[in-house]
């Protein structure tokens, strides 16, 4: 890994930390007041062996279930936290937007704070002085400026944050799920200026629960869970595993103790044997599901009702399902989506979204299910999955799930803006009684 090593903005190696949770208050007291030699807290991993690189100018998104170890690495990485073990290495400087009221005394005016957080990243008052008009027009907080920050509402307090995190001219922008909390218009603002950070050359780390964010700007995606790299890779490829590992129908490594680590080396051969156990004589493709219900049969057909993968947009076409049921179903809901290569997720719909279907179904019997629609995506290739849930209770079931399974090409002479096609009926027409109006106003 030396190759290069001018290249890398963060390297993270074999970071650990381990956290002591106590069963009493009075047994971490003991402990501490050296009375006893017994061991009187158990060991929690929240990160296990942890190893990556970014690279300058990477925008790198980090994703993972609630607990997973995001912000402990995101707090070591910018030196709130400190490893137990391992190491970080950080080349340039880091702006970190990670908890609402990191940095920030809630006391002080917004103002203060300006020239708190600036001082604390080294620039002199006068620095500072400079990048007030800019921190506070990407903000546009008005005079709440001049008020203490505790009066701040969640919406107001991250504008802030960000805007100052931004304008101290980073070589590292480190963001932790504030920006859910900003207004729609901010969040575009905000995601404009990861646009320029790009192109400027800045590397970027990103932890969301937004996939489509996570999809659209990052280069590569690391995810965690429990504390461990389960794989780092294109956002596709990890955004489909951590769908399954939210249904809890990924193969996760054992839990980890002192003496059992698995590292990152370790972690990443299991999964690619995992993967390596699949017939090799059959085009790869991401399903799983408890089988309950199995979809045997997809495709389309356009409107002549001619099974096709290449669909004219503007016209009317429909997908199809097919499925085997191995057991008594409640109430299963029939599921397709639409993504681009990038893995965005762009469209979709299902059973239970549009009232369609509602009851439940016997062992052995086979449902053909159908979607017909207009064709309104953009010309360009598109990736089709497939789904069968439901509910057990109050539990959410995945019977069998087909990531990918589909390609759909549209055929398009006319592309608009973005992703699909408003189809707007346009009049242009003479303004004739614009000149009365102004001479009624006028009058």
């Amino acid at each position: 890994m030396e190759q290069g090593r001018e290249e890398i903005a963060i390297a993270v190696e074999n970071v650990c930390k381990v956290y002591k949770l106590y069963d009493k208050p009075m047994d971490r007291l003991v402990e501490a007041l050296g009375f006893t030699k017994e061991k009187k807290y158990r060991e929690h991993f929240a990160l296990s062996n942890v190893n990556f690189h970014v690279k300058k100018g990477e925008c790198i998104g980090i994703i993972g279930t609630n607990g997973s170890g995001k912000s402990t690495i995101l707090k070591i990485i910018t030196g709130v936290l400190n490893p137990s073990s391992g190491n970080v290495t950080v080349n340039g400087r880091i702006s970190a937007l990670l908890e609402l009221g990191a940095g920030f005394n809630m006391e002080y005016t917004g103002m203060e704070n300006i020239y708190l957080n600036g001082t604390m990243n080294g620039f002199s008052n006068e620095e500072i002085e400079k990048r007030i008009p800019d921190i506070l027009e990407f903000a546009d907080i008005g005079d709440y400026v001049n008020q203490p920050v505790k009066t701040y509402s969640s919406g107001m307090f991250v504008r802030l944050a960000f805007s100052v995190a931004i304008n101290i001219e980073p070589e590292i922008l480190i963001v932790d799920e504030a920006l859910s909390v900003g207004d729609v218009f901010f969040q575009a603002k905000c995601y404009h200026k990861f646009e320029e950070f790009k192109e400027q050359g800045k590397t970027i780390i990103f932890v969301s629960h937004d996939l489509s964010s996570i999809s659209k700007y990052c280069d590569r995606v690391i995810l965690l869970n429990q504390g461990v790299k389960l794989g780092e890779g294109s956002a596709k490829e990890m955004i489909d595993d951590y769908k399954r590992v939210l249904v809890g129908q990924y193969e996760l490594p054992e839990s980890k103790s002192e003496s059992s680590l698995l590292n990152d080396e370790e972690v990443q051969a299991a999964v690619r044997n995992k993967e390596n156990n699949t017939d090799k004589d059959k085009p790869k493709l991401l399903e799983y599901g408890t089988k309950e219900a199995v979809i045997e049969e997809i495709y389309i057909t356009d409107d002549r009702g001619t099974r096709s993968n290449s669909i004219i947009k503007g016209m009317e076409f429909t997908i199809h399902m097919r499925v085997r049921f191995d057991a008594d179903l409640p109430a299963p809901i029939f599921a397709f989506s639409f993504k681009n290569a990038k893995g965005t997720e762009i469209t979709g719909t299902n059973t239970m979204f549009e009232k369609a279907f509602l009851e439940p179904v016997k062992a052995g019997s086979v449902k053909n299910v159908s979607f017909t629609q207009k064709m309104s995506l953009q010309g360009g290739e598109y990736l089709l999955s497939f789904g069968v849930t439901g509910y057990d209770g109050n539990d959410f079931q995945v019977y069998h799930r087909l990531y990918d399974a589909l390609d759909v090409t549209v055929i398009s002479d006319k592309n608009t803006v973005g992703y699909y096609d408003m189809d707007s009926t346009i009049k242009v027409e003479d303004a004739k009684s614009s000149e009365k109006i102004i001479q009624y106003r006028k009058a």
